[in-house]
């Protein structure tokens, strides 16, 4: 530290004074910009959404707050007054649901990913690559398929379609396990409370391949498209932080995670 003369002029004491302050008023912009942003993310978003958070954080300042749970019932949340700002779904209806209804800012949709659909086991073998698994008698005796509920998890919803194109929805629909969403059917399989399950791709995978176990990733012309829109919320009409998430959903860092975990971004 350089010394200070004990009598210093006036001069000399202003500068020393301004050079004492000039960095703690540089830095409070900073610090006033940095804001918190509120986000309801579907379920099956859960791991890229940690990962662009973390990024989104480290190059905004702003803080994210999180929550996760079907679509459905986000819905039903923010329907009722919950204060999220931002909300990434699992499908493009229930955004502009939202917005028809006035609880989401007009014009601020947009379509982050596309997901995909995969039928996994915990266990590596079970699942083969063309899910032929699906018509093995086997499957009828004993065997448990955990599903995310169809009426409130557009993936749940996907996964019924495939069984219906598929022609096995009477024969499977004794074997079914409903999780509440596709977070809860991801845990019935991976615990062993199911053999085998329909997740989303993003749940078992990341660095573009598999992390475990066995599976097979659904072809997307056997269901309706998974888009995922997310949208800007009434709460953060104004909100800075909330804006800049959207904007950054849009960029290459996020579109990279988005990758990453097996979605189309």
């Amino acid at each position: 530290m350089v010394p200070i003369p004990d009598d210093p002029s006036p001069l000399r004491r202003s500068i020393l004074v301004w050079g004492l302050l000039l960095p703690i008023a540089w830095a409070r912009p900073v610090m006033a910009r940095a804001g918190e942003v509120k986000v309801a993310v579907a379920a099956n978003f859960t791991a890229p959404m940690k990962r662009i958070a973390e990024a989104f954080e480290r190059s905004s300042g702003h803080r994210v707050t999180a929550a996760y749970a079907s679509t459905g019932k986000l819905h039903a949340q923010i329907a009722q007054g919950a204060p999220f700002q931002v909300l990434l779904s699992a499908d493009a209806r229930t955004p502009a649901r939202l917005e028809a209804e006035g609880h989401a800012v007009p014009g601020t949709r947009l379509t982050y990913a596309m997901g995909r659909l995969a039928l996994w086991s915990r266990d590596p073998g079970v699942v083969d690559a063309a899910g032929a698994v699906l018509r093995d008698e086997r499957l009828t005796r004993g065997t448990r398929l955990a599903i995310a509920d169809p009426k409130v998890a557009p993936y749940g919803a996907a996964a019924m379609q495939v069984l219906q194109r598929l022609g096995l929805e009477a024969r499977l629909a004794p074997r079914l396990v409903t999780g509440q969403s596709i977070a809860q059917a991801w845990q019935f399989a991976a615990t062993g409370n199911a053999s085998m399950g329909f997740v989303a791709l993003s749940q078992v995978m990341e660095g573009g391949r598999v992390t475990q176990g066995s599976a097979w990733v659904v072809p997307a012309d056997l269901h309706d498209p998974l888009l995922q829109d997310a949208v800007l919320l009434k709460p953060g009409q104004d909100h800075e932080p909330a804006r800049a998430l959207l904007r950054f959903l849009r960029g290459d860092e996020a579109r990279r995670i988005i990758r990453d975990f097996g979605y189309e971004p």
